[in-house]
């Protein structure tokens, strides 16, 4: 018989949705998703309910022109075998979705005025593709990297069987990344080099703990991925596997409250009428947004909830998607990040024209991968450009809904298109040119398809000078309402991933979740 973390509570009564579940998730998200097939895998009778009408959150993709257009999924680290991811996306049947690796050369390439750097795959060939162009800063590099590689080594411990108490992740979380960077370079364009790709978090100087920045990066140096496709197929994928294993997910079904009795969740009321009952529930939305839910508690008390609110949330992006002519630009098999000056800290709060932007080149269909290399030259066709665009430059427009907020937000999106695509014309002469189409989103839109709070990139800002407050558990006051996704712990589809597994032992212990992550 399987043992379990949680007290389940005896129910009785049918749910007026249908039979009853074990567990029930709230929201389709990576994080979601992923619980969902862990559990089903395990048994469990699951019922996920999606409040919009296609699963996935910011792993779904749209459709427009005839093209299928990302909203979250660029590139993802670490799926390389024995890297951080492999083991777990193998066990979800991810691995032999058709993954492109980025080039080992420079995966990340990084323009900061007029000087262009790489990333290359590997600590050592990053290690000494840098040092070429800091000699003197070889020593300093090597350490970072030994920091980046035993952080690395320690990303499940959490879930370890054994009782062991991870001191050294303890430490990072506990330190600034901005002041390691100062402390232990003396180049500040290598700071900004090194910190040049980190637009896929948010980078404050104030908060930002170091466990955050060197496990982001490390699973990205240790190797580069991108989809020949959009990310519906990773959605699509753990769907399939879901659905086998006996899982049910609903759709426009939006959760309106989460019914507490005796000091336990019985059952989600949903915005299509229907209410449905399970021992065990799983949130896969914004902490802020799951509290909330739970209108009449004895368990969360005003203390529990007045801090998850209180939580501060990370930047939001302003995306542009570009759809190319045929036949006017080739593939380019990289990440592309543009600054105009070194100050890759602070250009985001600064006022004026778009200072820094990733371009990220989606593999198009005309390209032939063989064991994870393009062997042909294909042309692009959709380019991605991104650049974080904080909620206090878009407030005056948040109590708007998408579709309703008037022509000066219209405005304001085309303007920053220009200034997007100017930027990139510094890597891309004449790319204006080559545009057949562009469509854009803001944190505006992220908030109200997802209801992230401020449409947060990567949810809850965690800060180094208390770590104990700004990283959650995925166990709350409630006993059987467990917690997921980025803002737990670590954001993106590595942190996502981790706080799944996280989830998932706190359901069937830390064994069974620590399998997953030695799966061959």
């Amino acid at each position: 018989m399987e043992k379990h973390n949680i007290p389940f509570p005896s129910i009785t009564g049918g749910a007026s949705g249908g039979s009853r579940y074990d567990i029930i998730i709230v929201g389709s998200g990576l994080g979601g998703l992923q619980c969902g097939l862990l559990l089903a895998k395990k048994g469990k009778k699951c019922l996920i309910l999606e409040r919009q009408v296609q699963p996935g959150g910011c792993m779904q993709s749209y459709k427009r022109q005839g093209e299928w257009l990302d909203t979250g999924m660029h590139y993802v680290g670490g799926l390389g075998v024995g890297n951080c991811l492999y083991s777990p996306f193998k066990y979800m049947g991810l691995m032999d979705l058709p993954w492109l690796r980025l080039d080992p050369t420079g995966f990340d390439r990084v323009t900061i005025g007029d000087r262009d750097f790489r990333y290359a795959e590997g600590h050592e060939a990053f290690i000494e593709t840098l040092s070429r162009e800091f000699p003197k800063e070889r020593e300093a590099l090597t350490k970072y990297c030994a920091i980046m590689d035993e952080v690395g080594g320690h990303l499940y411990d959490s879930i370890l069987p054994r009782d062991e108490v991870d001191f050294f992740s303890q430490s990072l979380f506990a330190s600034s990344t901005y002041d390691y960077l100062q402390e232990n370079f003396n180049d500040q364009l290598l700071i900004n080099v090194l910190s040049g790709s980190s637009l896929k978090m948010e980078l404050a100087k104030e908060t930002l703990p170091l466990y955050n920045f060197a496990q982001a990066n490390n699973s990205f140096i240790q190797s580069s991925w991108r989809l020949q496709g959009d990310g519906n197929l990773i959605v699509n994928r753990l769907l399939e596997q879901y659905k086998a294993c006996g899982g049910e997910i609903i759709c426009n079904a939006g959760v309106e409250e989460l019914i507490e009795k005796d000091g336990l969740l019985v059952a989600a009321r949903c915005a299509n009428g229907e209410t449905y009952e399970a021992d065990l529930f799983i949130s896969n939305a914004h902490p802020a947004v799951t509290v909330d839910l739970v209108k009449e508690s004895t368990k969360l008390k005003k203390v529990y909830r007045n801090r998850i609110h209180r939580l501060e949330n990370t930047y939001g992006m302003y995306t542009v998607s570009l759809i190319i002519k045929p036949g006017q630009l080739k593939y380019f098999n990289w990440n592309q990040y543009i600054y105009k000056q070194p100050n890759v800290w602070t250009y985001f709060n600064e006022e004026g024209p778009v200072q820094g932007i990733l371009i990220s080149c989606r593999v198009p269909e005309s390209a032939e991968v063989v064991n994870g290399q393009i062997v042909n030259d294909p042309d692009a066709r959709i380019l991605d450009i991104l650049t974080p665009l904080p909620w206090e430059k878009i407030q005056q427009w948040e109590n708007t809904t998408v579709g309703h907020r008037g022509e000066e937000y219209k405005a304001m999106k085309e303007r920053m298109f220009e200034e997007c695509v100017a930027l990139a014309e510094r890597f891309i002469p004449g790319l204006h040119t080559m545009i057949e189409g562009h469509f854009s989103t803001s944190p505006l839109t992220y908030r109200d398809y997802t209801l992230t709070p401020n449409g947060s990139s990567y949810g809850v800002r965690k800060d180094y000078h208390n770590p104990m407050m700004t990283l959650l558990s995925a166990k709350t006051p409630i006993p059987n309402l467990l917690l997921t996704g980025q803002s737990l712990t670590l954001h993106g589809l590595l942190g996502v991933t981790m706080t799944s597994l996280f989830t998932y032992a706190e359901v069937f212990g830390k064994e069974e979740a620590w399998k997953i992550t030695q799966t061959e």
